[in-house]
């Protein structure tokens, strides 16, 4: 059993607030950590595509009350909008009885969907948080390249052999296009939307051109856009913006858009093995997508992550900053021994840094100069988890 660095962090979160929502794609491990905690305490269960268990939230109101003083656990939430309004009214309830926290937790494979049906009636009732996929940090120093190979999911991540984890990946993409998207969202054809996922995988960590993208499918601009909101709704697509300031020169304004998962881009590009994908053009794209979401998975409440590029050649792919006083500049290469371009120190004169890291794939963390080191994945992981 891996234990996930979230089950202190949502525990801790029941302890303050009377509902915590937890965000994060199907088959991460949402039930499982929610089950995990609900051991710990009086609590009951209901998983909202259940029939039955739909059918005793007929009069939500009544039941609900009778379950005052124990930790009800809603999973798939977004399934039943109608519900956050009278949680509301419960919360309130069991506050003036005393109960004031660990009331709710609430689980949702939506962002966007539930947010806003949550924001809009629990608002200073409920905090939030993500589950994303394994991290670095959950799986080990020994685990980085299957992991990135296989990606986070759990199932895919612990299969038996390469060969199964690609077909567990690839049925998962098979049942969100057939069935889960067309529960969650718009009617998209699923063989639409698979071309449009493929296509950012083959794109992974490039800028966003949704008219080239709307060519090669044959629809307008407007219907990318929707489609790529979709993606990133159900938090299986980052759009990572650009770093924005006054510092006097012209700045690229698009996006870069990544799967967020990188078995699913090995998986949508038929990647089955380590020596298939170093052999792949993606292979630089994916190792930086991965180091990405590994990375944002351990970001404070109070960073902000961003990429840097000019339209003179200036870059660097990470930029997270802390605050008003506090910037780190993260450039991110699969060679052993990496080298600084000169784009990067031009970033680095643009926004003056507090810190300079290169991840590579290494586990020593070194100076490549007097300002920048080279550092493991999982060491900068440790440092930002500290922040």
């Amino acid at each position: 059993m891996i234990v996930r660095g979230e089950h202190a962090k949502v525990s801790q979160l029941l302890e303050e607030f009377p509902a915590v929502g937890l965000l994060g794609p199907r088959q991460v491990g949402k039930t499982t950590l929610a089950l995990e905690i609900a051991q710990q305490r009086d609590s009951l269960y209901l998983d909202l595509e259940s029939t039955i268990d739909r059918a005793k939230l007929a009069n939500p109101e009544t039941f609900l009350a009778e379950q005052s003083g124990r930790l009800v656990v809603l999973d798939e939430a977004q399934r039943m909008p109608g519900l956050f309004q009278g949680l509301r009214g419960l919360i309130d309830a069991n506050r003036r009885k005393g109960i004031r926290t660990g009331q709710f937790l609430i689980l949702g494979s939506a962002s966007i969907d539930l947010l806003q049906q949550t924001s809009e009636s629990l608002a200073g009732r409920i905090a939030y948080t993500e589950l994303t996929g394994l991290t670095a940090t959950e799986a080990g120093t020994d685990a980085i390249k299957p992991l990135w190979l296989r990606g986070g999911f759990p199932d895919s991540f612990l299969a038996r052999s390469n060969a199964q984890s690609l077909r567990w990946r690839t049925n998962f993409i098979r049942t969100y296009l057939e069935r889960d998207i067309p529960q969650l969202g718009p009617r998209i054809a699923a063989e639409t939307l698979r071309r449009f996922w493929t296509m950012l995988a083959h794109h992974q960590g490039g800028l966003l051109n949704a008219a080239q993208l709307a060519r090669n499918l044959g629809v307008d601009g407007k219907t990318i856009a929707s489609y790529l909101d979709l993606m990133v709704d159900l938090l299986l697509v980052r759009r990572l913006t650009p770093w924005h300031a006054n510092i006097g020169k012209r700045l690229v304004k698009s996006p870069k858009v990544y799967v967020r998962d990188s078995g699913l881009v090995h998986a949508l590009l038929g990647i089955e093995t380590r020596e298939n994908l170093l052999g792949h053009p993606v292979v630089g794209g994916s190792w930086e997508g991965f180091v990405i979401e590994m990375l944002l998975a351990h970001l404070p409440n109070d960073g902000e992550a961003h990429f840097f590029r000019t339209a003179a050649g200036a870059e660097v792919d990470l930029v997270l900053s802390f605050g008003r006083d506090e910037r780190w500049l993260i450039e991110i290469k699969h060679a052993e021994a990496p080298r600084l371009t000169r784009g990067f120190h031009e970033a680095c004169q643009d926004l003056n840094p507090t810190q300079r890291f290169v991840v590579y794939p290494g586990e020593v963390r070194f100076p490549i100069n007097n300002e920048t080191e080279a550092i493991s994945l999982i060491e900068l992981s440790n440092l930002l988890a500290a922040k």
